[in-house]
């Protein structure tokens, strides 16, 4: 291996040791450039997956109770209506008829909780419907991955059967001229067989990686599954803002409970009209009434001591969660350094041993080496080649899951 190359690789892992030191999770939003051919995957997916529908549908709901919050009354009016005549007992002719009208009324303090709640529910919906598209995310990124994998494992597996059918039709000529035995055409044939079965079962892989990627997308593969490592960082990542949101709104629902001690007062309007009958004059009155339940102590205990419990959840969750995270974007920047390094370190093995297949390639047309010897260099060459290719795909995989783990959607 050339000097300058060893430089190279290097230099290549002191970038990215420096490149990938630990960082904080908040990191202040970079402008975002074109969007990758995965980012338009992602949306593509997005807009076919079940989630994206039960998001908009919580978002919807969420909508339609902010606007409830801020009614007036604690529960829909209700309209009565009554009638009664003196048929069957007298002919006079004698009716009252009653409209009245009840409106539940609000407890002191309890349209802001509900307004509070509300709110709280809104952001989650609006939260919910990122944290839900961050997902669907990750399943596109590892998809993707997977065909690149894939797709370098049937080009190398191509690459080996090329390789050895060439080096099969010569071992036949120098059998018909003499110079190498039958038994070593029968090698060259058999391990021109063997690499052909392993490329066509590569393919088999390779197409079962597509179907599902089709399943996901609805696309044909991209050309390209890199994304920019310089897109926009949410500054709270996604799931943790959703736990901290949701962590608010079991906030708002204590209050609310606080603030729902007993029933709702309800007023109640009436309109009489009564016909005394035998032609006597109608006599119309107005009447307004207040019906307030008693509450007690007990009433509310159990809807308290569900809030207190969810609020309690909530705040645990939020921050167990928020170690996790940590956790996760630490070993994932960890995992991209490694993953780096054992590339370069792949393609140094790669290059030594292709190197190594030619000269050995070179000695056997001239008759200082054997076949088997010469077998054995050109699979060891190939399988050094696909370690190197299926590391790459892992070293992409990898930096896909650290842009997962920070929250940024390509």
């Amino acid at each position: 291996m050339k000097a300058n190359h060893r430089l190279a690789c290097g230099a290549a892992i002191a970038a990215i040791l420096c490149t990938n030191a630990p960082a904080q999770t908040s990191i202040p939003p970079t402008q975002r450039t074109a969007k990758s051919p995965i980012g338009i995957a992602v949306d593509v997916a997005w807009e076919r997956s079940v989630e994206s529908r039960s998001v908009e549908g919580k978002r919807e709901l969420a909508v339609a109770s902010r606007a409830a919050a801020s009614y007036l009354w604690a529960a829909p009016p209700s309209v009565e209506l009554s009638r009664r005549d003196d048929r069957g007992s007298s002919s006079s002719g004698g009716r009252e008829s009653e409209v009245g009208l009840t409106v539940p009324m609000l407890l002191p303090g309890q349209r802001s909780a509900r307004t509070s709640v509300a709110n709280a529910d809104f952001e989650l919906a609006e939260t919910s419907l990122i944290v839900a598209k961050l997902r669907v995310a990750g399943e596109v990124r590892e998809a993707a991955w997977d065909i690149v994998g894939k797709q370098s494992e049937v080009q190398v597996a191509d690459a080996l059967v090329a390789s050895l059918k060439s080096l099969a039709d010569d071992v036949e000529k120098r059998i018909a001229a003499g110079d190498l035995a039958r038994a070593d055409g029968l090698a060259a044939r058999a391990e021109l067989y063997s690499a052909t079965g392993a490329a066509s079962e590569a393919r088999q892989r390779l197409r079962a990686a597509i179907a599902h990627w089709k399943t996901l997308t609805g696309m044909e593969p991209i050309a390209d599954a890199s994304e920019s490592m310089t897109g926009t960082v949410p500054v709270v990542h996604p799931e943790l803002s959703l736990a901290a949101k949701t962590t608010t709104g079991a906030g708002s629902r204590l209050e609310l409970t606080h603030a729902t001690r007993r029933e709702p007062p309800e007023i109640t309007f009436r309109v009489r009209q009564d016909v005394p009958g035998s032609g006597l004059p109608s006599q119309n009155s107005i009447g307004i009434g207040i019906r307030i339940p008693l509450g007690t102590g007990d009433r509310n205990l159990a809807r308290d001591v569900a809030a207190r419990t969810e609020l309690d959840v909530a705040r645990t969750t939020e921050a167990r969660l928020r170690e996790k995270l940590a956790g996760e974007i630490a070993t994932a920047r960890e995992s991209v350094v490694a993953a780096e390094q054992q590339t370069i370190t792949e393609r140094i093995r790669a290059d030594l041993l292709h190197e190594r297949a030619e000269l050995f390639e070179k000695s056997f047309r001239a008759g200082e080496t054997s076949l088997p010897d010469l077998l054995r260099a050109t699979l060891a060459a190939a399988q050094a080649q696909a370690s190197l290719a299926k590391q790459q795909a892992i070293s992409g995989l990898a930096k896909a899951r650290l842009q997962q783990s920070i929250g940024v959607l390509p």
